[in-house]
C-alpha cells in the first residue's frame, strides 16, 4: 500500500545533546534514519523538526525536510503540522518514524502502514518478550491485544498478569507465557492525524506516561504488528551510539 513517512526530530535531549546530528558513518543520524525509512518503500519521506541547524543538515544529504513550530508537546503533534501542509488526501497513510532509529527495518515500517485502514485509523507494533528482567521492568512498555490484533492496553506493568503462574515464582516466565513490548513506531490515517491535536488529554495517558492511551481513551481502535524478533533499539545514550557507530564501521 502506499504511504508517507515523517520522521519528528529535535535538537534538544536531555541524555544526548544535539542527537539528530551525531556522526554516523559520515552522515548526520536523523539522515540514516530517513534512509532506512525510504528503503520501506514510502511514497514520499519528509523530516519534521524545529531547529534550523537540522534543516542544513538535511538539505545538505538531499533529504526533504520542513520547519515546524517549536512547541509541540509530541512528535505526533510535528508530524501532524506537517501532514496539514502536504495537501493529503484524507485516506492517505503516515507513519511517524523516530528520529532516533538508524537502524529500524524498513519492513517493519511497512507492514505497521498495510494496517491502517478506515475502521483502523491507526497501527503501531509488538514483539514478544522473552527476558523475565523486561517483563517487569516499568521502563518497557507492554500491550495487551484482542482477538483480532488490535490494542485493548498499554502499559509499563506487567501485563497480562498471570495470576497462578507468578505466584509460584517471578523468576521466570510460565510455559506458554510471551508479553508483548511495544515499539514505538506509530501510523496513522491522514484523516485521523487531523483529529489527533484536539484530542483531550486522557487520565490514563497521565498515569502511564504513554501517549497512546489517549486514542483508545477516545474510542478508536489501534491495530499492532507483531514481529517475531526483537527489532534494532534506537539511540538514547553516548553508549546507544557508539553501538551504532560501530555498526556502521562493521558494514564497510
Amino acid at each position: 500500500m502506499s504511504f508517507i513517512a515523517i520522521i519528528p526530530a529535535r535538537l534538544a535531549s536531555s541524555r544526548l545533546p544535539n542527537k539528530p546530528l551525531a556522526d554516523i558513518g559520515g552522515k548526520p543520524m536523523v539522515v540514516r534514519t530517513a534512509e532506512q525509512a525510504l528503503l520501506s518503500g514510502a511514497s514520499a519521506i519528509m523530516v519534521a523538526t524545529d531547529h534550523t541547524d537540522i534543516v542544513a543538515a538535511c538539505k545538505a544529504h538531499g533529504v526533504p525536510v520542513c520547519m515546524t513550530r517549536a512547541d509541540h508537546p509530541s512528535g505526533t503533534d510535528r508530524i501532524a503540522e506537517v501532514a496539514a501542509s502536504m495537501n493529503l488526501t484524507d485516506d492517505a497513510v503516515v507513519v511517524n518514524v523516530q528520529g532516533d532509529e538508524p537502524l529500524i527495518d524498513p519492513t517493519l515500517i511497512a507492514a505497521t502502514a498495510a494496517l491502517v485502514n478506515a475502521d483502523v485509523p491507526m497501527a503501531t507494533a509488538a514483539h514478544p518478550i522473552h527476558a523475565v528482567e523486561d517483563g517487569f521492568n516499568p521502563n518497557v512498555v507492554k500491550v495487551v491485544l484482542d482477538k483480532h490484533g488490535r490494542a485493548l492496553y498499554f502499559s509499563r506493568a506487567t501485563i497480562p498478569w498471570h495470576r497462578d503462574g507468578f505466584t509460584v515464582s517471578r523468576e521466570q516466565f510460565p510455559p506458554a507465557y510471551a508479553p508483548l513490548r511495544h515499539i514505538g513506531l506509530y501510523a496513522y490515517r491522514n484523516d485521523f492525524l487531523k483529529k489527533y491535536p484536539q484530542l483531550a488529554v486522557s487520565p490514563l495517558e497521565q498515569i502511564e506516561a504513554l501517549e497512546q492511551l489517549r486514542v483508545l481513551w477516545h474510542g478508536y481502535a489501534i491495530a499492532v504488528h507483531v514481529t517475531g524478533s526483537s527489532p534494532a533499539p534506537g539511540v538514547d545514550t553516548a553508549e546507544d551510539l557508539e553501538r551504532v557507530r560501530q555498526f556502521f564501521m562493521d558494514k564497510k
